[in-house]
């Protein structure tokens, strides 16, 4: 099994977290948090698909774009990873669904468009325990739905797309680049509630259940456990 991490596992941000964030970004550069929110939404690319290989990079970027002071790296470098950590908590619901699918005998893994702080932070999550890898689009390559992704995680489960149920929220059109990969798909309510950001979604027609925490009733109906 393949899930998403932002919207299926971990809460997206909402536009307010976005911009509280960005607020801590814009103090550390001296520049105003409109400046930062511009600076950090037109950098999103090139911290996802794999431009910056590293947080100590994304600093440097920001630093440039915002023709900040060199002096100010190592405080962002911090921001970044402590802001990455808050991302990665997750409910104590969702790791007891979790336990359950890896006891039911699932393997599970994780795809996801995500920055390199994010990458450095996973090991050192509650979360990352509980999967038998993990694929970040900021050390693949590419983003979500380019087959890159979805290849690169069957490659790291050792397994061919049919034996596959890919499990998000929909956003950067992935429910559909995993079928076109062969995956069966299921789409879950986004975690975080309607307000929470997404990027490239398209409409979704087929199965749909309200949270992670459902998944392993879903798959005793289909008597695949």
């Amino acid at each position: 099994m393949i899930l998403d991490l932002f919207g299926t596992l971990v809460e997206a941000p909402s536009a307010v977290e976005r911009r509280a964030a960005a607020a801590q970004f814009a103090e550390i550069l001296r520049v105003s948090p409109s400046v930062a929110e511009s600076i950090l939404s037109d950098s999103w690319q090139a911290r996802h698909d794999g431009q910056l290989t590293s947080s100590t990079e994304v600093a440097a970027h920001l630093v440039t774009r915002c023709n900040a002071s060199a002096a100010c790296l190592d405080e962002l470098g911090m921001l970044l990873a402590r802001l990455a950590r808050t991302r990665l908590l997750a409910d104590a619901t969702l790791l007891r669904a979790l336990e359950q699918l890896r006891r039911g005998g699932a393997r599970l893994a994780v795809l996801s468009d995500a920055s390199t702080d994010i990458a450095e932070a996973w090991n050192r999550s509650d979360l990352a325990s509980h999967f038998d890898t993990a694929v970040f689009s900021c050390r693949a390559g590419a983003v979500k739905p380019d087959r890159l992704l979805f290849r690169a995680v069957l490659r790291e489960l050792g397994v061919a797309p049919h034996q596959v149920l890919y499990c998000g929220d929909g956003g950067g059109d992935e429910l559909a680049g995993a079928e076109r990969a062969g995956m069966r798909a299921v789409r879950v309510e986004r975690r975080g509630g309607p307000s929470s950001l997404v990027f490239g979604e398209t409409v979704w027609s087929g199965t749909a259940i309200p949270d992670v925490e459902a998944l392993p009733s879903l798959l005793d109906r289909w008597g695949k456990r």
